[in-house]
Order: structure tokens, then C-alpha cells, then sequence
């Protein structure tokens, strides 16, 4: 990774006046944010854009086991400032180099820490740092995040948690839909996950996040009082577990200590992170999180491999048409490995079910499933494997896990039901981590928190979930649950921690009238060029292919795209959007972009500029919703035209629709894939 730095440094520790002052300002690099800094008996901070007022005096502090509070009545020892401005070469995003310019201001205390402080264009971010090197525990820490009036926030509570106590919140699957309301309307007792945005004046929008959780609880938020404030709750350390939970594969907490997090000395601590927009789009397409998370660990990251996986767990296992039971057995995983194959899709996952229920033990195989022929069947199709594994049955176990599976073939795991962020599972992350990359071994972690910038730093883990994905339409019908209402708003808010493993690409497809949850033969709610559409507006460089193979044989034209589409991408534009509303996005790969749009269960028209794409003559390979897909969701038309001379695209959009294109230059040669409309059996041999 190639670096370019210009650092200004202004120590001032042995100044008068610098050490009077109780007043700093830091401003982004182009002036338009100006954050202040207060440190008197009590440290606080206030946020604004050019004549908004953003985040107002908003107090600071982290409480330790040594009875000191850093931050309160803590007293500035010397003072740093800085420019920093570099290339970050990624290994696996959204975009393959990203600027990292900002201000940075350092403030030094005599009670051991400091206070960094930095200021980018399109946000700011403040840590701790303990500078003593003697063990302790962190009892509490204060974020607070206070505002001039009561704005609507976009929230995401902890599910089922308006009738919980708070302690008993901490557990949750970290997925649901967002509520939109006051401030003041917030339930006092209800927890929310982060990332939230809350709309300010003149359209602006504040998300605030975090990054470099590291041996630390995430952040939740919540307002007790129901003021104009958002504050900071942190799990405490887990005191006593128990295995417990679903199928046995969860360590269930029964008791918690009085501190959050223990430590063994000198450290950093989470950036609270809080991201400006004067346009919604731009939070479409924000990059915080990652600059700010620690730098890989990886020397070597070309063994990782992204790309789409055939699943089977959504759809069941939902082969018809064929001589044998589907279901968790190797004849149907090669049905899908052979699926796979066919298509260039790289992986096949065996979800819930090859290990032995109940028994949390990894290396009891149920007898129906045998590892070392289906590997050896994926290698000679070039499909790799990657293999479910609940959590305590990965955790117990887990170096011999990774070695053992490694040296069979298993390119991976998907890591399921993890269901908490304190400081023991945040380690687990890490821990996991850094053991899978020693085997070569990807990982998702499925039932888990949202990403803060592990991606960056052991880019080995290729997903999260930490999103209300396609899977909760199995069990959730449209009088509970808004999905295209979630689709439009989830981007804004969950994507700008990062990647999401929603899984979608649903071949059945119902409207508003006629969505019905169906737990073996489900359907997403909104139309086919939706589900098309989302595999270029959802970032997942691990993206699943929700559907049976029988219905994709059947589809070849949407098998087609979503066979072709990249998973990482080397460059990334938001082109429109409008939180809750619609949105539009381009990804490119070499020299071919990928366009997709959504809207919520309004239709409309939306014109596209493809300016972006420079001179020369375009092609567009489009998906649209059909004319009648208000009707049946599944309608769509694909046309093959070129990209008018003045770089405008018009497409309508049907209620709960979307579009999504291919655009390549004209000359470009395309690699034709012969597709049937042959029954699935025709291709199985068991």
C-alpha cells in the first residue's frame, strides 16, 4: 500500500498561552465543517456546516476502574495538529483506491490520555487513547450526541425491546426496520443499534457510527428522557454464560459485571463517528468507517477470493423435477454445485444441517452428507465450498476447526448467531478473524453487529449481516413488514458501516396485494428487476443467490445478469436518491459498468446521467419492470440500446420496482453463455 502524508506538527507543551486556552476549533479541508472543542472542567464538543448547527455542546467522558474520569476536570498537557492526506489501496470494497484527506487535532492530558480529534469533508470522528501502561477497566463512556431542536431520527431499536428491560436488550439479532420519528418520541426504555441518521435543517442529514471496535462493546443509542439527545450504551463485560439458545449453538449471558470492557494497559479506543450530508445521496456512498479502521493485518490477501454463492437454505432446497428427496444431502448439494458450475457462480454454501443437531461439534457429520466426495465433486467443477457453523460449535473449537476444514478443501464459514457486540464477543470477531486468514479460510458472519472496518483489517472476513434481510420474508407477511420501504432506506443508514449479507435474488416476486410469506417456496416483496437491481446497490463482495436452480434454469435472462455481475468493484457513484424514497447507484469493473435504481411503493420516472461514462459509443443491456408489473411482480422487459448521445436515460419504475443495467463499450467483445429452458434433471447425475 502506497501512502502519501503531509504532516503538520505544532507541539505546544511548554506554551502559556496554548496551555491557558480552553478552546480548540479543527475544520474540514474544504471549511465547510467546523468542529469545536471544549475542555474546562468538562470536555464537550459541538458540530456545524457552514450556518447549521449539526450537534450541539455535547459532553465526553470514559470512566475507569482507578475511580478517575477522563474528561472531567482533565487538564490539556500539549497540543498536535496535522494533514492527512493519502492513497488507501483497498483489497476488497466498493472501490479500489480511496483518498483519505483530513484535519487532525490532538489534545493530550495530564491524567494519562488524549482526545484525537479529526475533521473530513463529509465528516468527523473523536477517539480516546489511554497513554498509561497499567491494566484497568473501562467503567463507562460517555457519548452524547445532543441537538438544538426535536428533528426526526431514522431508527433501528433492538426487536421485541419495547417490552424488555434495557440489560436484557443486549442480546438481539441486530435486524430490523427502521422507525421514523421525533426525538422526543423515542421509547425511553428501547435501545437502537447504530448506524442512525437524524434529518436537520435545510435538508442536511447527521448518521452517526462508529469504527475500530476493537476489544470493545459497539454502541448502541438511546434517549431516556425523551430530549433532543441521543446518548451512548455500552453491554457490560459478560460475568456468567451459558450455552443455550437456538439449537444450542449460543452462549446465552446470566450475569454481567459492573464494567464494560477490561484492559491491559495503553490502547485506542472506537471512533465516534458523526457524518454530514447536505444531499442524501452522499451518504449513499461514504467511506469513513473504513478509512478509519486499523490497517489490514494481512501481508498476502490474494487467496481471497469474493463472488456469488448458490444457497439453498432460502429456497428450501427447492429442486423439482428430479429423481431424488432434495434436502441435506450430497445428491442435492451437487444439483447445486452443478448449478453453480454451469453458470461460473464460485461457490455453493451448506447451511443449517450437515453437522449434528444439538450437539455444537463441527466434526459430527450428519450420515447423509459426505465432505470429502462433495469437495472433491466441487474442485473438479471449480465451484469451492463453504460451510455453516453455528457459534459456540466454531468458537469451542476453533483453531482444530479452521485446520482440519482447511486442509479438506472448505474455501469458508458462514458464522451464524453470535447475537451480541460486548467486549468477550467483539474478541471472538477478531480472534476468529485472525485464525481463518492463518488457514486461508473467508468468513461471514451471519447473525452478528454491523461492521466497523473489520473488513479493512482482516479482509479475510468478506460479510456481515447486521441487516433486516430477504430471509425474514419467509416468516414475515406485509402487515408486519415493509421491505421496499426497508430496501430504500437501509442503504443510507446500515451500508455506510459496510457490506451487508442480505441475500437476495428471489425469482418469485409478489406486490403490495400480493405478498404472502411462504416459508418453502418464498417470494420477495417488489418486482423481479428489483431483486436485479439490488445486487448493484447492495454492497456484498460475498453475494448470495437466494433462489432454487430450478426457477434461475428458468430465468435465463436474469440468470444471466446476476451470473455476470461483480461482487468488488474499482469504482463507486451514487447518482440520485432520497432516503425512504428511491435510490440510484453505478459500480464499475474494468470497463464495465453496473447501474441500479429502486423506489419504494411509489412509481416513477427516473432519468439517469451517464455523463460518467465518458466519449465513445455505450451499450446498455436494461431491465425494466414490465407494464403490467403493478399486476404481477415478476413482469420485466430486457432491451439491448445504446446510450444516447446526451448521456440521458429515462426508465420508468413500477410501484415497488426497480431497473438494472449492464453498460459496456460498443466493440467489446461478450462472452456468450448458452442457457436452456430444459428441466433441471436433465443436468443431474447423481
Amino acid at each position: 500500500m502506497r501512502r502519501f502524508c503531509l504532516t503538520l506538527t505544532f507541539l505546544s507543551a511548554f506554551l502559556s498561552f496554548s496551555i491557558a486556552q480552553k478552546q480548540y476549533q479543527l475544520k474540514s479541508p474544504n471549511g465547510k465543517l467546523e468542529l469545536s472543542i471544549e475542555a474546562d472542567d468538562q470536555i464537550c464538543y459541538s458540530l456545524r456546516h457552514e450556518n447549521t448547527a449539526i450537534i450541539v455542546s455535547s459532553p465526553i467522558s470514559m470512566s475507569l476502574s482507578n475511580n478517575k474520569i477522563l474528561g472531567v476536570k482533565s487538564k490539556v498537557k500539549n497540543i498536535r495538529r496535522r494533514v492527512i492526506d493519502e492513497n488507501i489501496t483497498t483489497a476488497i470494497y466498493k472501490r479500489s483506491e480511496i483518498r483519505n484527506r483530513c484535519n487532525e487535532l490532538s489534545l493530550t492530558f495530564r491524567d494519562g490520555f488524549r482526545l484525537e480529534f479529526r475533521a473530513y469533508d463529509e465528516g468527523v470522528a473523536y477517539r480516546f487513547v489511554v497513554t498509561e501502561n497499567k491494566p484497568f477497566n473501562v467503567i463507562a463512556e460517555e457519548a452524547t450526541f445532543n441537538f438544538d431542536d426535536d428533528y426526526m431520527v431514522y431508527i433501528p431499536y433492538v426487536r421485541g425491546g419495547k417490552n424488555k428491560k434495557v440489560e436484557d436488550q443486549f442480546f438481539n439479532s441486530f435486524e430490523n426496520i427502521y422507525t421514523h420519528v421525533n426525538l422526543s418520541e423515542m421509547g425511553t426504555n428501547q435501545l437502537a443499534f447504530t448506524p442512525v441518521v437524524v434529518e436537520l435543517k435545510d435538508g442536511k442529514k447527521l448518521c452517526i457510527a462508529e469504527s475500530d471496535v476493537e476489544s470493545y462493546p459497539g454502541m448502541f443509542v438511546r434517549n431516556a428522557n425523551q430530549s433532543n439527545s441521543l446518548k451512548g450504551v455500552f453491554a457490560p463485560y459478560p460475568k456468567e454464560t451459558v450455552q443455550g439458545g437456538h439449537n444450542k449453538l449460543q452462549k446465552l449471558v446470566t450475569a454481567r459485571e459492573d464494567y464494560i470492557a477490561k484492559c491491559s494497559g495503553r490502547r485506542s479506543f472506537p471512533w465516534r463517528i458523526a457524518i454530514v450530508s447536505s444531499d442524501d445521496k452522499e451518504l449513499l456512498d461514504n467511506d469513513m468507517v473504513y478509512k478509519l479502521a486499523a490497517p489490514s493485518r494481512l501481508e498476502d490477501t490474494s487467496w481471497i477470493k469474493p463472488g456469488k454463492v448458490a444457497w439453498e437454505w432460502w429456497n428450501s432446497c427447492g429442486l423439482s423435477g428430479v429423481d431424488f428427496k432434495a434436502g441435506v444431502n450430497n445428491v442435492t448439494y451437487k444439483a447445486y454445485i452443478d448449478f453453480a458450475s454451469k453458470h461460473g457462480i464460485e461457490y455453493v454454501i451448506l447451511d443449517e444441517g450437515w453437522a449434528v443437531n444439538l450437539k455444537a461439534d463441527l466434526f459430527q457429520v450428519v450420515p447423509e452428507i459426505d465432505l470429502k466426495e462433495l469437495v472433491a465433486y466441487a474442485d473438479s467443477k471449480h465451484v469451492g465450498l463453504i460451510l455453516w457453523a453455528g457459534y459456540y460449535a466454531f468458537e469451542r473449537d476453533l483453531e482444530r476447526i479452521c485446520k482440519h476444514y482447511s486442509e479438506l478443501g472448505i474455501k469458508g464459514f458462514k458464522v451464524d448467531f453470535m447475537d451480541r457486540d460486548d467486549q468477550a464477543m467483539v474478541d471472538f470477531h477478531y480472534r476468529g478473524a485472525e485464525i481463518a486468514a492463518k488457514y486461508h479460510l473467508m468468513l461471514d458472519y451471519h447473525g452478528t453487529y454491523k461492521p466497523t472496518g473489520m473488513n479493512r483489517t482482516y479482509p479475510n472476513v468478506i460479510n456481515f449481516e447486521g441487516v433486516h434481510g430477504l430471509e425474514q420474508l419467509k416468516f414475515s407477511g406485509s402487515e408486519n413488514v415493509d421491505q421496499v420501504t426497508y430496501d430504500v432506506t437501509m442503504p443510507f443508514i446500515r451500508m455506510i458501516a459496510g457490506p451487508v449479507d442480505y441475500t437476495q435474488g428471489a425469482m418469485k416476486n409478489g406486490n403490495k396485494r400480493n405478498f404472502r410469506a411462504v416459508n418453502e417456496e418464498p417470494m420477495s416483496m417488489g418486482t423481479r428487476c428489483r431483486q436485479l437491481a439490488e445486487y448493484v446497490i447492495f454492497e456484498a463482495p460475498l453475494s448470495m443467490l437466494c433462489d432454487s436452480p430450478v426457477l434461475y434454469e428458468r430465468e435465463s435472462e436474469c440468470t444471466s445478469y446476476i451470473s455476470d455481475i461483480p461482487t468488488v468493484w474499482d469504482e463507486t457513484r451514487a447518482l440520485n436518491g432520497k432516503i425512504g424514497e428511491y435510490i440510484s447507484m453505478a459500480r464499475r469493473k474494468g470497463d464495465v459498468w453496473y447501474v441500479g435504481a429502486l423506489t419504494n411503493w411509489k412509481k416513477r420516472t427516473m432519468e439517469f446521467d451517464l455523463s460518467f461514462l465518458g466519449e465513445g459509443k455505450w451499450t446498455i443491456e436494461l431491465y425494466k419492470d414490465g407494464i403490467n408489473a403493478d399486476k404481477i411482480a415478476s413482469d420485466y422487459r430486457k432491451s439491448v440500446i445504446f446510450v444516447p448521445q446526451n448521456r440521458k436515460l429515462t426508465v420508468n419504475l413500477a410501484e415497488g420496482g426497480g431497473c438494472a443495467m449492464k453498460i459496456y463499450k460498443k466493440f467489446l467483445k461478450k462472452t456468450k453463455k448458452k442457457y436452456y429452458n430444459n428441466r433441471f434433471s436433465t443436468d443431474i447425475k447423481p
